[in-house]
């Protein structure tokens, strides 16, 4: 994972900073104070500035070594990615980007992972919006599946009348928000083994969606590659738990591949 020393630096960063503000305010209202408040303020923005540089510097370095050392490879960006998928968190805002991106092979499924950045409002509401999305790899097709943590803001939403469709098992139905345009596909990939594997500690609190030919999962934040096995675990599992029958019905017999899940390499 990205060196430790770079979390150990921010808050003296931060600290540094909200000190040069009291003072700044302190002496604001002194004799030549507001000349002394603007060089103050001048160095604070400088100094963020100059630390956003040399945070993402470092972080790209470690990032990059961590996917050597797995097999993987950095690619940083692509300007294309924003655009292959259409819902959250991808689809809002402006000056969609990705940054961090590295991608490589998780058993023999291709996965990515990176951060994705857009912009919404403007003046001093303006606000980044920053997400680590991870990806897998499917085989065909499938119709949309959307399955998202139940927080607030999901039960609410579901109060007012959003989708949210139940199964068998309450600490699931605890658990989770589905969302599906198709009910009956829905049920069938999400059966009861499939639900007591995503009521586990690694997959509550996560959000996942069958998108396309991918296998999403996104959360707020920037990457951490500590935790990134944990991840693309509880998607293949979510991946390799759906029936014969229904990667049939898609055009794909998981018969006429190799089936067995390999090793899982360690960060």
């Amino acid at each position: 994972m990205p060196d430790r020393r770079l979390a150990a630096v921010t808050p003296v960063v931060a600290l540094s900073t909200g000190a040069l503000l009291v003072l700044a305010g302190a002496l604001s209202g002194s004799t030549g104070g507001s000349a002394l408040v603007y060089v103050l303020l001048v160095a604070v923005v400088g100094a963020g500035a100059v630390f956003g540089w040399w945070y993402g510097r470092q972080r790209e370095k470690a990032t990059r070594a961590w996917a050597a050392r797995i097999g993987w490879t950095y690619y940083g960006t692509d300007p294309g990615l924003p655009a292959r998928w259409q819902r959250a968190p991808f689809g809002e805002g402006r000056s969609r980007r990705v940054g961090e991106l590295i991608a490589g092979a998780y058993g023999e499924r291709p996965a990515s992972s990176f951060a994705y950045r857009y912009t919404t409002g403007s003046g001093k509401n303006r606000r980044t919006h920053t997400y680590w999305v991870v990806t897998m790899g499917m085989p065909t097709w499938l119709p949309g599946l959307q399955l998202t943590h139940q927080g607030l803001g999901a039960r609410i939403v579901t109060t007012f009348g959003g989708q949210d469709l139940e199964f068998e098992s309450e600490d699931f139905n605890a658990a989770w928000r589905v969302e599906a345009r198709d009910a009956k596909f829905a049920h069938d990939v999400l059966h009861p083994r499939t639900l007591e594997r995503l009521v586990r500690p690694d997959a509550v609190g996560l959000n996942l969606r069958i998108e396309g030919s991918d296998l999403l999962c996104w959360s707020q934040g920037l990457p951490d590659t500590a935790a990134l096995a944990s991840r693309l675990g509880v998607m293949r599992a979510l991946i390799d738990g759906i029936p014969r029958y229904v990667w049939l019905d898609h055009g794909y017999d998981p018969a006429s591949i190799r089936t067995d899940l390999g090793e899982t390499w360690k960060p």
